[in-house]
């Protein structure tokens, strides 16, 4: 083979569409923008969301507007009462929560929230804590340490 006889493989270039070239090409006449109308001008240039004048839905309905955050991050949210279960003085991890049933994975990172009580000192490990857990934590006489997801 030699560069000269190289060839895109059979069916993945396409010719661009001409349209306005005569009956026979099946795109003649209105060149596929059908009759009259705003959509069969040239120039026409109609912005996402716009209906002809009428109130659009976007602004109609207020459960449609808003923003999702794209940078948004997901947890997997333990509740420190859950916590209550393990030994005192034990050093709990992700890990030890995956195999003791409160995890369903470790894909996510693991966010320690401040619902229910706790007893006993333990050394936990997760990687991120809410300011009234750590408070709960520290009291019993246990640390929160923060570790990053990997």
């Amino acid at each position: 083979m030699k560069q000269h006889e190289i060839k895109p493989a059979a069916g993945s270039r396409k010719d661009r569409k001409r349209v306005g070239r005569g009956d026979g090409s099946g795109d003649g006449t209105y060149s596929g923008r059908g009759c009259k109308g705003q959509k069969s001008r040239s120039g026409c240039k109609i912005r996402p969301g716009f209906e002809g004048g009428q109130l659009p839905i976007i602004k109609r309905l207020p459960r449609k507007r808003g923003f999702t955050s794209m940078f948004r991050k997901e947890y997997s949210i333990v509740k420190l009462g859950a916590l209550s279960m393990f030994e005192a003085d034990s050093e709990v991890t992700p890990e030890i929560l995956l195999d003791a049933g409160i995890l369903k994975s470790l894909k996510l990172p693991v966010k320690i929230l401040a619902d229910g009580d706790i007893k006993h000192p333990l050394t936990v490990k997760a990687d991120k804590f809410s300011a009234a857990a750590k408070v709960k934590l520290e009291a019993a006489g246990g640390k929160a340490v923060e570790v990053s997801h990997g």
